[in-house]
C-alpha cells in the first residue's frame, strides 16, 4: 500500500482502492433496486439547510446564502437528510429512502470522515422493529452482491447472514458493566447523575466532577458496550434511555425508555433508527435541551428549524433509521479506512 502522504489520485494508491470503489458500484445499485422493489420513492433532500440538526455533539460545516438583494442568512450542510425527509412525509409521501451526501465537522479517522454518505429510510404506519428486519436485509444484501461470506473489519467478522442478536441498552449495561442502568432513570425519563456516577465509578469508569448524566452514560457505552457488540453475528442495541434519544418517541410499556435502535457489526456502529417523535412540543423541548448543553461544552448553537417544527404536527406516525453507507461498503468489502471506499477523499487539514 502507498505511504500515507501519497495523494488519493496516485496511479498506485487508485490501483489499490479501485476493487473497493468497484464494490461500492455495485452495492449502491443493488441497495437502490431492493428499495424499488420494496415501493420506496427515491428522494432528493437540499444539502443547504436553516439548521444542521439539533444534537449537543454533532458539528456542521456553515456557510451564508446571500439573496439577490445582498441580504446575507445563514446557512448549514446537513449532518442528515432527516428534517427534509419529516417534511416530504408530512407532505404526503409514504416510504421514501435517500442515499445522501451529509457532512460532519470535527470527524476524521478510519471509520469517520469530513463528508460521506448516509442512507437514510422511513416508512409510515410501520413499527420500528420492521426497520430491525430492513437492517438484517441489508447487511445480507451487501454481502451477496460483492460474494462476501463474512463482514470484516481489523480482524473482527460478523455473520451476515444469521439473524442479528436484539439486546436492550439495560441488558448490555448490566451484562458488560454490572450497572443497573434504569435505576438511574425516573418514570418521566428523568436522570439521576448521581446515582449513574457512582455506579460507573463502581464499575471502574473514570467521572469526573463536572459529568453530566449523559457524559457518564456515553463513557461506559464507548469503554465497556460497544467493544462487545456485533461480533460472530451482527447486534441490535435497542431501547435507549429517553434522554439519549432526542428524535424518537418513548416506548409505551416503559417511557424510561424510547423507540431507537442502533446497529453494530465487527464493533462497528452501522445504523441509528427511531420510532420517529412528532409531538412538535416536545421535540421543541428537546431541542432546546440540547443546544444549551452544546453552548455549555463547546460554547455555541443552531438554530432551531422553524419549518420542521410545524411539519411535525402533519407528519404520520413512522419509523425511520440513517445507515452509515461508507461503512457497510468497508466490511463487505474487506476495506481497512473509510477512504478506500470514497471516490474522491476530502483534503487533509
Amino acid at each position: 500500500m502507498p505511504h500515507a502522504t501519497t495523494p488519493w489520485w496516485d496511479k498506485d494508491a487508485h490501483r489499490d482502492r479501485r476493487p473497493f470503489l468497484s464494490a461500492r458500484g455495485q452495492i449502491t445499485r443493488a441497495v437502490r433496486r431492493w428499495f424499488e422493489d420494496q415501493g420506496f420513492t427515491e428522494v432528493e433532500a437540499a444539502a443547504l439547510q436553516v439548521s444542521p440538526g439539533n444534537e449537543a455533539h454533532l458539528h456542521a460545516f456553515s456557510t451564508e446564502a446571500i439573496g439577490p438583494d445582498g441580504r446575507r442568512a445563514a446557512m448549514h450542510l446537513h449532518t442528515s437528510p432527516e428534517f427534509a425527509a419529516k417534511k416530504l412525509l408530512a407532505a404526503g409521501e409514504t416510504k421514501i429512502f435517500d442515499l445522501a451526501r451529509v457532512w460532519r465537522n470535527r470527524e476524521r479517522g478510519p471509520l469517520h470522515h469530513p463528508e460521506f454518505t448516509l442512507l437514510e429510510w422511513y416508512r409510515t404506519d410501520a413499527p420500528y422493529e420492521t426497520l430491525m428486519e430492513d437492517c438484517a436485509r441489508l447487511l445480507a444484501l451487501a454481502a451477496e452482491t460483492v460474494s462476501a461470506r463474512v463482514l470484516t473489519w481489523r480482524g473482527a467478522e460478523a455473520d451476515p447472514f444469521a439473524e442479528p442478536e436484539r439486546v436492550s441498552v439495560a441488558e448490555t449495561y448490566e451484562r458488560f458493566a454490572g450497572i443497573d442502568l434504569l435505576a438511574t432513570v425516573g418514570e418521566g425519563g428523568a436522570t439521576d447523575r448521581e446515582a449513574l456516577a457512582a455506579a460507573a465509578a463502581g464499575a471502574g469508569i473514570r467521572v469526573a466532577a463536572d459529568d453530566t448524566w449523559a457524559d457518564i452514560f456515553s463513557r461506559v457505552m464507548v469503554e465497556k458496550v460497544e467493544p462487545n457488540l456485533g461480533f460472530g453475528r451482527p447486534a441490535i442495541l435497542c431501547e435507549y434511555p429517553t434522554a439519549e434519544a432526542a428524535l424518537a418517541r418513548p416506548k409505551p410499556a416503559d417511557p424510561r425508555v424510547a423507540e431507537r435502535f442502533e446497529l453494530y457489526a465487527c464493533g462497528v456502529e452501522l445504523a441509528n433508527a427511531f420510532g420517529e417523535l412528532t409531538d412538535p412540543v416536545e421535540q421543541r423541548r428537546r431541542f432546546i435541551a440540547e443546544m444549551d448543553e452544546k453552548a455549555r461544552v463547546y460554547g455555541e448553537r443552531y438554530p432551531l428549524d422553524e419549518d420542521f417544527l410545524a411539519a411535525l404536527a402533519h407528519m404520520p406516525a413512522a419509523s425511520g433509521a440513517a445507515l452509515g453507507f461508507d461503512r457497510l461498503v468497508m466490511l463487505a468489502s474487506g476495506a481497512q479506512r473509510i477512504e478506500q471506499v470514497i471516490w474522491t477523499p476530502v483534503a487533509e487539514v
